[in-house]
């Protein structure tokens, strides 16, 4: 960009308006509503779902998984169909399938009793009466984790349009020098959702039953609908948006227009396969899919840590859940820092944004020490996995505009949606191995007075181990040391390393920045 471009652009930040900063607004609270709802079940299957279900650790942990899958494969054609309907319908669309999803756990129950016994015509309490009488267990558990799936397909399927919609917002919205600052207030929508999800669900779940939390929760998706119907429009022709304020949105096509090899973008539709030649598409998969599963172990799985570990119940685990949540609201600074390395040290906004990451990528090390140091205080953990959460939306903020760095913007939703495949089966794996960790190591581990519990309790061999069977222990008198602590251990000390893999590899494949101008 020359001296002239410069003062142009300078000049446009002064008298430029500011809308673009309420469709920010409108893509946070999607986001928030989007991590709220999908934090119903983490919440809630514990103390009022598993009872009623007779779920496992691995009952949990194959519908979290099974979620994650749903959610990765569905990210691939999010992308694709956004691009396609363009952003407004797109995310109309996105939304109102999750919303319908989220209310649909509530009817779980019913169904439930519905199909084992062909009582349909009962409410939440009366299903829950039917399956408490039934004697066979098996089948309450297979078909209750059956309908979950289902419900969680539909959640996924929805959901799944949220990031790339938004990406691409951003992308229309914000130059490059912005993008990292825009997605990270949207980003921390996730975190805002996650911080409200303790001090809410399991109250509403307790006052109302576990079924009101998420029709309660899924109906504010349909209130979002309607504001984005009204508000949004493409910024060239928003009433709302003046000559200044586009053209400081638009700054980026003259600074792009001047570099060597430029080619005009077209309005042609882009491929998969055109996509996957590019190591930036490679390099930006890579990092969803070493970092994302690590995020959704935490969000999943922290609830059920608390309860396992500290005995904690939904709403005794409300406090720490909410402080965790809270310090993860500093990544709000991983947007910031990029522009500072790009204004103050003169990097490109490539450069500067690997910088910034590779900060990040050290926060998480902390994670080594969150098990062995929880014998101190439960807050030990929290704090440390509060930083960790805090270093990932930072990170998840930066890798996701790298996006909107390399690629032209006919394209930026399709190669979000091949990262949120990559990062989708991270997390599927994560959350599977989780969940079978944690079965294994609870039994294995496991001592009852000092004696290996599957010598005490030969039965639970080939059986799982009802969730109150312990409780019953302890207020027996005996004395439990349980072995999940090691799995936590485990998990923990691998999401620890997840970052600085990711980004070694990361930097490896695209070293610096080389715009991609062909697509």
């Amino acid at each position: 960009m020359n001296q002239t471009d410069a003062v142009t652009v300078n000049q446009s930040i002064k008298s430029a308006g500011k809308y673009r900063w309420s469709i920010c607004a409108l893509l946070f609270f999607a986001t928030t509503i989007n991590y709220l709802d999908r934090q119903v079940l983490s919440l809630t299957w514990s103390d009022f779902i598993a009872p009623e279900f007779h779920w496992t650790n691995n009952d949990y942990g194959n519908i979290t998984a099974l979620f994650s899958i749903f959610y990765a494969v569905s990210l691939l054609f999010a992308g694709r169909f956004v691009d396609w309907l363009d952003t407004k319908k797109g995310f109309l669309w996105a939304i109102g399938i999750w919303s319908i999803g989220a209310c649909l756990h509530a009817f779980c129950g019913i169904a439930t009793s519905g199909i084992i016994t062909g009582n349909w015509l009962v409410g939440f309490e009366g299903s829950k009466e039917i399956i408490s009488g039934l004697s066979d267990t098996g089948k309450v558990i297979n078909v209750s984790v059956t309908l979950f799936i289902f419900a969680r397909f539909i959640l996924a399927v929805g959901e799944a349009g949220n990031f790339p919609a938004a990406i691409k917002t951003t992308a229309e919205y914000f130059p490059k020098k912005d993008r990292a600052f825009s997605t990270s207030i949207f980003n921390a929508g996730a975190t805002v959702g996650a911080l409200a999800a303790p001090i809410s669900i399991p109250f509403i779940a307790k006052s109302f039953g576990w079924e009101m939390a998420f029709i309660i929760i899924g109906a504010l998706g349909f209130i979002w609908m309607g504001f984005w119907v009204f508000m949004y429009d493409k910024p060239e022709r928003h009433k709302r948006v003046s000559a200044e304020e586009l053209a400081y949105i638009q700054q980026d096509d003259i600074a792009d227009s001047k570099l060597v090899g430029y080619v005009p973008e077209t309005t042609s539709k882009v491929s998969f396969v055109e996509c996957l030649k590019f190591k930036q598409t490679w390099a930006f998969a890579f990092g969803k899919f070493m970092t994302d599963g690590v995020w959704w172990f935490f969000l999943f799985w922290t609830p059920a840590y608390l309860s396992s570990v500290y005995h904690m119940d939904s709403t005794e685990a409300a406090l720490p859940l909410f402080v965790l949540y809270m310090i993860t609201l500093l990544s709000i600074i991983g947007g910031w820092l990029p522009t500072y390395f790009v204004e103050k040290k003169g990097m490109n906004p490539y450069e500067g944004r690997m910088r910034a990451m590779l900060i990040f990528a050290f926060f998480p090390l902390l994670a080594l020490v969150a098990q062995p140091l929880g014998y101190i205080s439960y807050w030990v953990p929290i704090i440390i996995i509060g930083i960790a959460g805090a270093a990932h939306q930072s990170w998840s903020a930066n890798i996701f505009t790298t996006v909107g760095d390399m690629f032209p913007k006919k394209a930026i939703a399709t190669i979000t949606g091949i990262g949120g495949l990559a990062g989708g089966l991270g997390s599927t794996l994560i959350n599977k191995g989780s969940g079978l960790l944690f079965d294994y190591t609870h039994k294995t581990f496991t001592t009852v007075n000092g004696q290996p519990f599957l010598e005490k309790f030969p039965q639970f061999v080939t059986q799982p181990i009802p969730e109150t069977f312990f409780k019953e222990l302890e207020k027996s008198g005996a004395v439990i040391s349980d072995g999940i602590n090691t799995g936590y251990m485990i998990i923990f000390s691998i999401c620890a390393v997840c970052y600085l893999i990711g980004w070694v590899v990361m930097k490896t494949l695209v070293p610096k920045y080389s715009p991609i101008t062909n697509l």
